[in-house]
């Protein structure tokens, strides 16, 4: 098996929404209104709740009642709603996947998302764009249980599908990884370079050149948050908190040990608890 053979097999793909794909070639242009989104949105009832619920969860603090998708577009901004939109049509395009606890696994992406855009905030990475990244990163992991789940039988008897082992387990029984497949998955539908590129780099994103700040954001976001969903000891999480790439960024690891001298000295926030980070992202679950 090798990853081309993986992707190119139309019948075993999952269906990207229509509306949705129409809103993903709208990112490359530049003189897209935003009644013209709007417009796109309003056709999918299905999609359009979703939004307005998303616009109105307590995550976003907006001050007011969001009800019509034209208010989210203004208030949210179009770059958000574009990855909300992307994020919202790929969630809804995976079933039931044996091997993959979906709610697990999805709380878990909503996680990384959340940390990713929290550590953007803090420096000068696009945080919308560090969000959709993050939730949707391990797309791949589906796409790879979905049309080879032989192989995966084996993988999952040796590492957890979220764990920290599982990059290394992929690479060395087929020769590429869930993060590349992910990567190849974004390039044949046709997203835009802004979120390809990152997701080429997400496994390893010192290695990256030129150096891709939001990939290393969001290789961040992703070890805080399987810490939390795996429930990682507090000693494991200090051993292997990837030090490197925090510098890097130019985050002190006081955001994410807040036991270290860093944080006693003021020197650096503290990441909200998770549940309290994501609260009011739920409906993106549902």
């Amino acid at each position: 098996m090798d990853l081309n053979s993986l992707i190119n097999q139309p019948g075993k793909l999952p269906t990207v929404p229509r509306v949705t794909q129409r809103v993903i070639a709208s990112f490359g242009s530049e003189n897209v209104t935003l009644g013209e989104i709007a417009e796109l949105i309003e056709a999918d009832p299905v999609l359009s709740a979703r939004l307005l619920r998303l616009s109105n969860s307590s995550y976003f603090q907006v001050s007011r009642s969001i009800e019509t998708v034209d208010d989210a577009i203004r208030i949210l901004g179009l770059a958000m709603v574009r990855h909300l939109v992307l994020a919202g049509g790929l969630m809804g395009s995976y079933g039931n996947i044996p091997g993959i606890d979906l709610h697990q696994f999805w709380t878990y992406s909503l996680y990384t998302a959340c940390t990713a855009r929290w550590l953007a905030e803090q420096g000068d990475v696009n945080r919308d764009l560090a969000f959709t990244l993050g939730l949707m990163h391990g797309i791949g992991q589906l796409h790879l249980h979905s049309v080879a789940p032989a192989a995966t039988v084996a993988l999952d008897q040796q590492a957890h599908v979220l764990s920290a082992e599982r990059l290394r387990c992929e690479t060395e029984a087929l020769g590429f990884n869930h993060l590349d497949i992910s990567a190849a998955l974004a390039g044949l539908w046709n997203f835009p370079p802004s979120l390809v590129e990152p997701l080429q780099h997400l496994a390893a994103p010192l290695s990256a050149s030129p150096f891709s700040a939001v990939a290393a954001t969001v290789h961040l976001g992703a070890w805080h948050a399987r810490n939390t969903v795996l429930q990682t000891s507090a000693d494991d999480i200090r051993a292997h908190y990837p030090h490197a790439v925090g510098v890097r960024l130019g985050l002190s690891a006081a955001w994410a040990l807040p036991d270290t001298l860093a944080q006693h000295r003021n020197a650096f926030p503290s990441i909200p608890a998770l549940h309290e980070l994501t609260h009011g992202m739920e409906e993106m679950l549902k």
